[in-house]
């Protein structure tokens, strides 16, 4: 099996994965107060600074299908037998339904673009899992059922600091929760089962808030042995820290302390935190 793995440049990924032959990148691009920029080729704490000053909310604009189209011409030519495709959810783009068909266009490699329901740090992890099932001789089958038993296990938690970046995007579902925020109502959001960001619950103080996602974090992992992400939008980092110190205080030994990237900063505004976790494969 020759297997090629692409995905977008809304994941985060390890430095020691980027470097593969056999991992491929699309862009979203972005784009603020009418500049355009690629999020592979701008530090996240330069476009966290240019948030804060832009005149107007930043944009995001989809992957281009025709670049993916050309990629898996390219990836054919070469003798990739496989590919596994892990893109932003469907439920926030329409890249998704837009390059389906793609899957089926290629009859002498078999191409599978799972949902992923879910983005930033916790999706680059799904890809780098992928890529240590390749490393240790996995199946494709079986590399697919791993990701799709840590898709279907994951969660992510998250706190903004105001609903207007997933407003004015329109990639909050149930955007009437926007009206919580000028009653001083801090909304704890969540990646539903369907890949769309959705409120879970209205706390009345951000302390409130982040017991909740403590309290969430515990729930969720009793079971299993799991990989946390604590990120941040930049901001007043003293929330994340706090949650990140919180996870050491409890034990988790695998435990990131990191920052959204552009594409995912872009929608959740500068100062927003988050706590995922993803279920871990054995080897």
């Amino acid at each position: 099996m020759k297997l090629a793995i692409i995905t977008d440049t809304s994941a985060e990924i390890a430095d020691k994965y980027k470097k593969r032959d056999d991992l491929y990148v699309l862009e979203i691009p972005i784009s603020i107060d009418g500049v355009d920029y690629q999020p592979s080729q701008i530090a996240n704490e330069k476009w966290f600074d240019l948030m804060k000053s832009a005149k107007d909310a930043p944009k995001t604009s989809q992957p281009s299908v025709a670049a993916l189209e050309i990629l898996l011409h390219k990836l054919q030519d070469e003798g990739y037998t496989h590919v596994l495709g892990m893109f932003l959810p469907a439920g926030i783009s329409g890249f998704y339904a837009n390059a389906f068909y793609l899957q089926s266009e290629f009859s002498d490699m078999k191409v599978e673009f799972p949902e992923t329901y879910i983005t930033s740090s916790p999706l680059g992890y799904l890809v780098q899992t992928a890529f240590d099932g390749l490393d240790a001789g996995k199946s494709f089958e079986q590399i697919l059922s791993d990701f799709k038993f840590q898709r279907d296990n994951d969660n992510a938690f998250m706190l903004v600091d105001d609903l207007k970046w997933l407003a004015k995007g329109g990639r909050l579902s149930n955007a009437s929760a926007f009206v919580g925020t000028l009653m001083n109502i801090k909304p704890l959001l969540q990646f539903s089962e369907e890949g769309e960001v959705v409120v879970y619950d209205k706390v009345r103080t951000t302390k409130k808030a982040l017991q909740a996602m403590k309290n969430l974090l515990m729930e969720k992992t009793k079971d299993g042995d799991y990989k946390i992400y604590v990120l941040n939008a930049g901001g007043d980092l003293a929330h994340a820290k706090e949650m990140y110190d919180f996870t050491l205080e409890q034990g988790f030994t695998d435990v990131e302390y990191t920052s959204f990237g552009p594409v995912i900063a872009t929608h959740l505004g500068v100062g927003a935190i988050a706590v995922a976790l993803t279920p871990k494969i054995k080897a």
